[in-house]
């Protein structure tokens, strides 16, 4: 720790502390807790639907507050997870303290800390997705050396009275500015209070996707945040998600992470981006190109991309967004700043000249290097997924390229180097592999491949099984056929999952 990182640092516990996140202990809380009159503690963890979940403290005196951190407390697993029996179903859930934050909504001075699950053996529950990426980071590490890091682009829609006096032009949203978005405020707000409330965040900004309904205006926007580790982007995420629906809701608008809202009109992904560090050094580069460990990790990817789909993208809407032409994937390939594929290569400052010192002379040179930005970036999944679940499929899936033999064979055969529906790549697209078109062939696809996942007893058979079976129960086999020209039938099944995860 430095001091430069406190100092920066805009969560109100580390100010106060004067110590990052990882290093807070029990004792560290309790202090906060007494010296800054907190009334309250909100124990929050993720269920079986994606959104957090709140169980409130009230604080009557110091051993009362010890015995809330040092115990935990029992839930009802079987109101939690579908997979649980009523007849067995007490969990503990155990406070994370890394993850404490000021909740920076409550009238009521609270302390919101994200939690485990625990069993009725005092063991982690071993079907709890928040284990499950924790089990697949760990063989990550164990069995690589390296340390997985990932981020998330956070791409949300707006939806409230149209504006009159500055409409934004349909589809052409892309960084606008006030006044011609109507949500910036919104977006900066959520921005610091993320920041606050421990996620790094890289930037946010308009999306494209902007048109008027009837009488409502909708607007998409993104928030971006900074590589971190595996368990770390999730929790970031998750606390992203809620902060942005708690400010639409005072606001008395509705925000939608749905992958479509309407016909015609761009949708909404949550891209991860990837990067791999050994001992601090990002291990994607490698003399000035992308590293073949970086390569080995994509195929990985290109073999698992069907299955991931299960994590990821898992509504019928979903499938309504992954279709030609849109920017985003339907085929199997990987390219270089390419958005018509599944993984992406974005632009990562290798070889770059002092871009900075060109533009400002009076600036002395900078000689860093600054490659160690470069990431993979996933474009598949969106905001249904089962974020958990996700990213503990990519690790397993970038493990899978990292050991398998002909890896880099791979990724050479599905290199993409342009768009890949213009007419000079039509050859090798008949070659590709696509993506599940529904539910219920991502569901098929998790099944033809789950031992890999099962692999390192990382996903437990019966998580195999309760994922397939509910994509399976949307029995949406040949939606997009059937309902294809048919507004009306199309609006009821966007509305239906307007509030996904």
């Amino acid at each position: 720790m430095t001091n430069a990182s406190v100092a920066l640092n805009p969560n109100k516990l580390v100010q106060y502390l004067q110590k990052m996140p990882n290093e807070f202990t029990k004792e560290d809380l309790i202090r906060y807790i007494e010296e800054n009159g907190i009334q309250m503690i909100n124990f929050r963890y993720v269920a079986n639907d994606g959104k957090l979940k709140t169980l409130n403290f009230i604080i009557t005196d110091r051993n009362h507050l010890d015995n809330i951190l040092s115990t935990g407390e029992r839930v009802d697993g079987s109101s939690l997870f579908p997979f649980i029996e009523a007849g067995s179903s007490d969990l503990y859930v155990i406070p994370r303290f890394k993850t404490a934050f000021v909740n920076p909504f409550s009238e009521i001075p609270t302390l919101d800390i994200l939690c485990s699950f625990y069993t009725a053996q005092g063991e982690p529950l071993e079907s709890a997705p928040e284990y499950i990426l924790k089990k697949a980071h760990d063989c990550f590490k164990e069995k690589t050396g390296m340390t997985f890091k990932a981020m998330g682009e956070l791409e949300y829609y707006i939806k409230s009275a149209k504006a009159e006096l500055y409409p934004g032009e349909d589809q052409k949203g892309y960084h606008d500015s006030q006044p011609f978005t109507q949500w910036e405020n919104l977006r900066r707000e959520a921005m610091v209070l993320i920041a606050q409330c421990g996620g790094k965040i890289k930037y946010g900004h308009s999306e494209v996707g902007n048109f008027i309904l009837r009488e409502d205006g909708y607007e998409q926007h993104e928030i971006e945040f900074i590589p971190v580790e595996a368990e770390d982007a999730v929790d970031q995420l998750l606390i992203g998600k809620w902060i942005v629906r708690m400010l639409a809701a005072r606001e008395g608008a509705l925000v939608s992470w749905a992958p479509k809202i309407t016909v015609g009109k761009a949708g909404s992904g949550l891209h991860i981006h990837m990067m791999l560090e050994k001992d601090g050094k990002n291990l994607c580069v490698e003399n000035g190109k992308l590293s073949d460990i970086a390569k080995k990790g994509i195929a990985g990817i290109m073999d698992l991309a069907g299955p991931l789909t299960a994590f990821g993208n898992t509504i019928p809407t979903s499938y309504l967004r992954l279709v030609p032409h849109q920017e985003a994937p339907t085929y199997v390939c990987w390219g270089d700043r390419n958005r018509s594929v599944l993984v992406r290569v974005p632009l990562g400052w290798l070889g770059s000249k002092d871009m900075v010192k060109e533009v400002n002379p009076q600036q002395q040179a900078d000689t860093r290097d600054f490659s160690s930005k470069q990431t993979f970036e996933f474009r598949v999944p969106d905001g249904s997924a089962d974020i958990y679940m996700l990213v503990a499929g990519l690790i397993v899936a970038v493990q899978h390229g990292l050991e398998s033999e002909d890896s880099l064979e791979k990724a050479e055969a599905l290199y993409a180097d342009m768009d890949i529906f213009s007419s000079n790549f039509s050859e090798k697209l008949e070659k590709l592999e696509q993506l599940p078109t529904c539910c219920y062939e991502s569901a098929d696809s998790l099944l033809a491949k789950r031992e890999v996942f099962e692999n390192n007893n990382i996903f437990p058979a019966g998580s195999i099984d309760a994922v397939a079976a509910g994509l399976k129960a949307y029995n949406d086999h040949g939606l997009n056929d059937r309902i294809l020209g048919h507004h009306q039938e199309i609006m009821a099944i966007v509305d239906k999952y307007i509030h996904c995860m």
